[in-house]
């Protein structure tokens, strides 16, 4: 619609075609509308109108393009429409607004005869335009956009990727080559993106299975380093083992021989308004390179000397998931016990570990069965898990590690293989001794668990 020349502020036109579609112009403005016949798109581009000159307080006049002609309208705020008796209307002919398919035999033109001008502008009742308020509103599809939403921001985000640094690509970086990343080296970032993340309020991540030597304690570990070598401190691995737990032989001692069990009377004092969290430094072990800290058990203790109740994994779980983001629980092998059961209700995430022996696989597998059957959330828990194969035999092949990852992939929601490492084998383990190729695996297990977090 376009207003008359002599008409002010603002200027409207509009087109519409056969099959509903059109744009509206106010003030400079495109409003683009979409409608599925003629007369729905009349009645939107009326009720944009209609608004305007609501909002104005006084009647719009404009033109309206459709195609049965031109029509010059006065719009009122109420949504009546009328006529605009001081402009002509210009009706297309017939036979230009709907041309007739060619027969086979076709008739003589009639000599055209020219159309007179009316003396007083006129508007034809079949145009469809003219109507009253109750019949044309603003469409609730087709607001108006404010200013705001007009505005385009000058904060657009752009991301530009970051040139390759790996591979002949990252060569030819240093010689001022800015090559493009390898898909390897994208999926690489995003893993670490994955991993680097911080989520909002704590997480715990129980590592699993029912038999001994099925890795639990080495992807307790390594996850804890990926996390927090990438994502930043607040990564705690606690040995929730009612038996000769392994986890404090398996990384560094702290300056002090504090197990879970000198950490247990001191509760209520670190839950307390006036703890710190350098005051959880008198209990756990920090690991200078890999960037987290360890609970440890006392495995030079018999059970029935440090027997933990349900009670107790409800207290110490309270205090660490003050101090730490993420919590990593390497856990026993006894699943009726109560220590065990009251962790998985503490669980957001349940990673199983297992090796390529079939007694490992089968053990993990009757666990998440078992989770299965035991209650609604232990059962997302076991449908959501995350289960990581390592090649902890250097005689077994890539491909007895990819069977047991490929039945797992019917069980859980992923399945990762780790290789073999002589430097996970024995000792302490430590992310940067693996070589680059099971770093990169560990990499690939951490981003998994990520997004089940």
């Amino acid at each position: 619609m376009s207003v008359d020349t002599t008409a002010a502020w603002p200027r409207v036109e509009g087109t519409i075609h056969e099959d509903g579609t059109g744009e509206v112009t106010i003030g400079g403005t495109v409003h683009p509308v979409k409608t599925t016949s003629l007369d729905e798109a009349r009645t939107a581009i009326l009720g944009l109108v209609a608004e305007t000159a609501h909002k104005l307080g006084r009647q719009v006049r404009a033109t309206m393009n459709d195609p049965e002609g031109q029509w010059p309208l006065v719009i009122h705020g109420d949504g009546t429409v009328e006529p605009d008796a001081t402009v002509e209307a210009k009706p297309r002919p017939a036979a230009e607004a709907e041309p007739q398919a060619a027969t086979s035999e076709p008739e003589p033109e009639p000599e055209p005869e020219p159309v007179p001008a009316p003396t007083a502008p006129t508007q034809p009742s079949s145009h469809g335009w003219v109507r009253s308020a109750e019949t044309t509103s603003a469409p609730a599809s087709t607001p108006l956009p404010t200013r705001r939403e007009r505005r385009q921001s000058f904060l657009t985000e752009q991301q530009v990727e970051e040139p390759a640094t790996q591979g002949w690509r990252g060569l030819l970086g240093h010689v001022g080559l800015r090559l493009s990343p390898s898909d390897a080296e994208r999926a690489e970032r995003a893993d670490v993106q994955a991993v680097s993340q911080h989520w909002p309020g704590p997480r715990t991540i129980a590592i699993v299975n029912g038999k001994g030597g099925a890795g639990k304690t080495p992807t307790t570990v390594l996850l804890s380093a990926v996390f927090a070598r990438y994502g930043g401190a607040g990564v705690l691995a606690w040995d929730n083992n009612q038996t000769r737990g392994t986890l404090g032989w398996r990384t560094e001692q702290g300056p002090h021989e504090a197990t879970l069990l000198e950490l247990l009377p001191q509760v209520d004092r670190l839950l307390s308004t006036g703890a710190q969290s350098a005051d959880l430094a008198h209990y756990v072990h920090h690991q200078p390179r890999d960037r987290f800290d360890v609970l440890r058990s006392k495995p030079m203790e018999l059970a029935s000397a440090q027997r933990i109740d349900a009670d107790d994994v409800d207290a110490i779980h309270q205090v660490t998931s003050k101090y730490y983001r993420l919590i990593f629980i390497d856990s026993g092998n006894d699943e009726s016990d109560p220590m065990w059961r009251r962790m998985i209700d503490h669980t957001d995430q349940l990673v199983v570990a297992t090796t390529t022996r079939d007694d490992h696989a089968e053990a993990g597998a009757l666990l998440l069965e078992a989770l299965a059957d035991r209650d609604e959330r232990a059962a997302q828990l076991a449908e959501q898990a995350v289960v990581v194969v390592t090649q902890a035999d250097p005689k077994a092949h890539g491909g007895d590690v990819e069977r047991v990852a490929t039945g797992y992939r019917e069980l859980a929601r992923d399945a990762i293989t780790i290789p073999f490492d002589p430097a996970m084998v024995d000792g302490v383990l430590r992310y940067g001794s693996l070589r680059p190729a099971t770093q990169r695996a560990w990499l690939a297990a951490g981003a998994a668990v990520a997004r089940g977090l």
